[in-house]
C-alpha cells in the first residue's frame, strides 16, 4: 500500500523534526508539530506550553513516576489522571489528523497510535552523543546542565513516556520500518531518503 502517513520518532538533538518539516515541505503535505500540540491544548484545555512538556516525557526518569503522578478526581477529566487525559486527547488528535489524508507526524508516540494503519511509514531518527550535544548548544544555547546530561534526561524521559503508554521499548529498530543516523548520513540526505521511498511505495 502506499505510505502517505510519516511517523518520525527521535533521540534529542538528532535533528528529528528538521528531517520531518523536509520531508513534507518535498512531499507537499502538511507538517505536525506544533500545530499538534496547539490542537492537543485546545482540545484538552492545557496550555500548550505543558502540552509540549509533557505529551511524550515521563514526570521522571523512573517508570514509577508514573504511580506518584496526580490522580483522577471523579467527574475531572474523565477521571483519569493528568498524564492520561492527555494520551487520550493526543491519541484522538493523531487519529484524525492520520484520517483527514497524508501528513508528516513528530514525535508523542504516533509511531504507536498508528500502528495498525498500512499506510503509514515509521521512522526513527538518530545519532551518536558527540553530534547531538554538538547540535543542541549550537540551537538552544548553553544551560546550566552540560549537553551530554541534557541529552541523556531528555531521552531517558521519552523513553519512560514511550513504555509507559505503549509497552514497547522506545528505539527498537522492530518499532519502525527506518531506522537513520543523522550524524553519518546527514539530515537533508535523511530526508530525501524517506521521500524516495515514499514515492516508490505502491
Amino acid at each position: 500500500m502506499k505510505k502517505t502517513i510519516i511517523t518520525i520518532s527521535r533521540q534529542f538533538g538528532s535533528g528529528g523534526r528538521t528531517v520531518g518539516h523536509l520531508i513534507a515541505e518535498k512531499l507537499g503535505i502538511p507538517f505536525y508539530d506544533k500545530e499538534l500540540v496547539e490542537q492537543i491544548a485546545l482540545e484538552s484545555g492545557f496550555a500548550p506550553k505543558f502540552v509540549e512538556e509533557n505529551g511524550e516525557h515521563s514526570p521522571g526518569r523512573s517508570i514509577l513516576s508514573y504511580a506518584f503522578a496526580s490522580t483522577g478526581v471523579p467527574g475531572v477529566m474523565n477521571g483519569l489522571s493528568t498524564a492520561d487525559f492527555l494520551w487520550s486527547i493526543q491519541c484522538s488528535a493523531i487519529l484524525q489528523l492520520a484520517d483527514k489524508g497524508p501528513c508528516v507526524i513528530v514525535g508523542r508516540n504516533a509511531d504507536y497510535i498508528l500502528k495498525d494503519r498500512e499506510d503509514v511509514l515509521h521512522i526513527f531518527v538518530y545519532a551518536d552523543t558527540e553530534f547531538r550535544a554538538d547540535r543542541i548548544v549550537r540551537l538552544y544555547g548553553e544551560s546550566e546542565k552540560s549537553p551530554v546530561a541534557r541529552l541523556q534526561e531528555k531521552d531517558k524521559r521519552r523513553s519512560v513516556n514511550y513504555q509507559h503508554y505503549t509497552g514497547r521499548t522506545w528505539g527498537a529498530p522492530k518499532n519502525y520500518d527506518i531506522c537513520i543516523n543523522t550524524g553519518v548520513i546527514g539530515i537533508e540526505e535523511a530526508a530525501d531518503i524517506v521521500v524516495d521511498i515514499v514515492n516508490r511505495s505502491k
